[in-house]
């Protein structure tokens, strides 16, 4: 495994800038936005596409600093029913993928998206819970009309392009969990994994260890996200963890993002390593930083001493221990 960061956490540096950080840090990889929601600051594929210069210039910058890409990330909700937004995120995903194959980037990073409840809609409907029954006949419609028919289109846009998408199991989605993952994987082509980040499934009472293994058994486990979230026990035992409350708030809030070890202790986090080790994952941890209560460079830092902690090695005959 190597460990590595999600880039956007330095998107107010340069490009040139931000590789300088993460090389100093002793990192191997970055994993680059480049669209959706967190934006491209430093990697605009559609530029970069219609300019070899430019290109050659990025992947010098990259290689020059002894980092590797682990994947370039757009995550965004190409099933939007704004019209606008849909086809923005949609183009963005498509320009990603021709950019990951000009670089030789095996991953792209997004989100499943989330349609409306219906044709009619204006903004996404995230279905909770199956009563009243109308909730059901809105997921259905969701999976059948506009999921399943999109990400078997995009399977084969990807098989074209030799890349695979791994996409971030996130509440807000229709692929939130495990099972979601797995059947989207299922009903729409083998190329399409998953983005591991403990720190949304941590909320939903998920088991993160349980996860890695259960994607693991379907090959499914693409890239991995190092954040953490803190639960606070009081506000979830009086309002439990559907919480709409802006992530500003966080003295009411029943959870925040927190930097790793600031929601679960190293323990937590030397198992899901090991986790990862036992099922045979070598790709890239990448750090994601969004903790209000700790500064970009505090919580990077922090982050990058506790796994680097979690991930020492010693090689006994062909097995790597944690």
């Amino acid at each position: 495994m190597k460990l590595g960061v999600f880039a956007v956490l330095f998107g107010d540096r340069s490009l040139e800038e931000a590789l300088d950080i993460i090389a100093d840090a002793g990192l191997e990889s970055i994993e680059i936005g480049t669209g959706g929601y967190p934006g491209n600051a430093h990697c605009n594929p559609a530029e970069l596409l219609a300019d070899d210069q430019k290109l050659n210039a990025f992947k010098e910058a990259v290689a020059s600093r002894g980092l590797e890409i682990s994947a370039l990330s757009c995550h965004g909700n190409p099933l939007h029913p704004n019209e606008a937004i849909g086809k923005l995120h949609h183009e963005q995903f498509q320009d990603t993928v021709r950019l990951a194959e000009k670089l030789g980037v095996e991953t792209v990073i997004t989100f499943s998206g989330c349609p409306g409840e219906s044709e009619n809609s204006k903004y996404p409907a995230w279905v909770t819970c199956p009563w009243p029954e109308d909730h059901l006949e809105v997921l259905k419609w969701q999976w059948e009309e506009k999921v399943i028919p999109y990400w078997r289109e995009q399977s084969e846009f990807l098989r074209a392009h030799g890349v695979r998408v791994a996409i971030e199991p996130h509440p807000g989605f229709v692929v939130y969990n495990t099972e979601t993952s797995l059947r989207l994987r299922k009903e729409c082509g083998d190329n399409i994994g998953v983005n591991f980040d403990p720190s949304h499934l941590f909320w939903q009472n998920m088991d993160p260890v349980v996860g890695i293994k259960a994607l693991a058994e379907h090959n499914a486990l693409y890239h991995f996200h190092a954040k953490d979230t803190n639960i606070d026990e009081q506000n979830t035992a009086a309002n439990g963890v559907l919480d709409t409350k802006p992530y500003s708030d966080e003295l009411h809030r029943s959870w925040i993002f927190r930097s790793i070890g600031y929601g679960h202790g190293a323990e937590t986090w030397k198992k899901i390593i090991s986790a990862l080790q036992l099922v045979g994952y070598e790709g890239t941890i990448s750090i994601e930083h969004e903790d209000s209560l700790m500064s970009v460079e505090e919580g990077f830092q922090k982050g990058v001493s506790l796994l680097k902690s979690a991930l020492i090695k010693e090689k006994v005959g062909e097995m790597w221990w944690a």
